[in-house]
């Protein structure tokens, strides 16, 4: 199915993101996560969607959004993803509590990208405040993030400097082509990542969620009933998906380092020194292009979106044979239990209180 449905002012936006065997959805205010458990029963945790700095109101506008609801991705993903593997993993002792590795974490940054890209509006001043994780899902985030920026930012910045190494003093990072050939390394360690990790059992069920997900929202936006034999026929690609995104940072970034950093003295005399301290220039430049990126990745969604955009986010929506894989009727009934859940939230009619609830199987979870 190609193009997206027109928005209905009457129907909540609803987001979603792929979580170890099962899916988180999420809409203004509320987010649910339903996850598959090895036994076969399902676990559904329900609440509100945690936003950051609710008084600030200038953070809610164009260009300053997007970095605030990145953050908001991060926090309330990451604590969905540790539900995930504290149910959806097999437990090493009874009752347990779980958090995923450093690579799961890793892939799941890419994927707490793809999900602020397909969020929605974000709610409105008076909304809750983050609460307050357990220190060691705090330490495995931050770990994750750092090595994300060393992997996708420091990486390509240290290979690119090898190369002008070879070629002369001429290609520095005053020189144009340093960033061009920066955003190559950039764009081409990303792809490799993402095809890399697909080969793995791990990441293939992750993408085969990510797939139900599509296919559940298809089916809302296109306002047929919540059923696995309605999503069937879908597809697993869809416009508004992030993973667009991703690339579309990838290519701010690069026109705002060829337009900026040469403009830049060097930094240190010494090579080395110079080198680390542009690095460390890059990484707060990450905030405004992800503001930047997320409302071009907004516009591009629109029916109406200018042409030349649609063509510079094509190359995101094929990434999507890597990022989406297609899904079993187990899997995506786990997809639907979340959006319904999610939308009867949205609209007023909970079916359940905040917090987990473990049913037997998915014909209990509807009843």
């Amino acid at each position: 199915m190609s193009g997206s449905p027109s928005p209905d002012p009457e129907r909540p936006y609803i987001g979603g993101q792929a979580v170890i065997e099962g899916v988180m959805m999420r809409g203004p205010r509320s987010f649910v996560v339903s996850v598959r458990r090895p036994d076969g029963q399902i676990a559904i945790r329900e609440q509100a969607w945690n936003v950051f700095f609710p008084g600030l109101r200038f953070l809610r506008w164009p260009l300053f959004r997007g970095a605030v609801v990145l953050a908001e991705s991060l926090h309330n993903g990451y604590s969905a993803l540790s539900f995930s593997a504290e149910h959806g993993l097999p437990p090493e002792d009874a009752g347990a509590k779980r958090h995923p590795g450093p690579a799961a974490t890793l892939t799941f940054l890419l994927q707490a990208l793809v999900a602020s890209a397909d969020a929605p509006t974000p709610a409105p001043p008076g909304a809750p405040t983050p609460k307050k994780k357990d220190p060691g899902a705090d330490a495995m985030l931050a770990f994750a993030t750092i090595f994300g920026v060393l992997f996708f930012i420091g990486l390509p910045h240290a290979l690119t400097w090898l190369v002008g190494k070879a070629l002369g003093p001429g290609f520095d990072s005053t020189s144009v082509w340093f960033h061009l050939i920066d955003g190559v390394f950039r764009l081409g360690i990303l792809v490799g990542y993402l095809a890399l990790i697909s080969r793995t059992k791990d990441a293939k069920r992750l993408f085969e969620y990510h797939g139900a997900e599509h296919k559940a929202i298809w089916t809302y936006e296109t306002k047929q009933a919540l059923t696995v034999e309605n999503a069937r026929p879908f597809t697993t690609w869809h416009p508004r998906c992030g993973t667009s995104f991703l690339l579309i940072v990838v290519g701010v970034a690069v026109l705002m380092h060829v337009a900026l950093l040469p403009l830049l003295p060097r930094l240190h005399p010494n090579d080395l020194v110079n080198q680390l301290l542009m690095v460390f220039v890059k990484v707060p430049m990450a905030f405004p292009i992800a503001g930047l990126a997320f409302e071009l990745q907004r516009l591009s969604a629109r029916e109406r979106c200018p042409a030349i955009i649609t063509w510079l986010t094509r190359p995101g929506f094929w990434l999507q044979g890597i990022t989406t894989q297609p899904p079993d009727d187990g899997q995506q009934e786990i997809a639907l239990l979340s959006l319904d859940r999610a939308l009867a939230r949205e609209q007023g009619r909970a079916r359940a209180p905040e917090g987990v609830t473990v049913y037997g199987d998915f014909a209990k979870a509807v009843a």
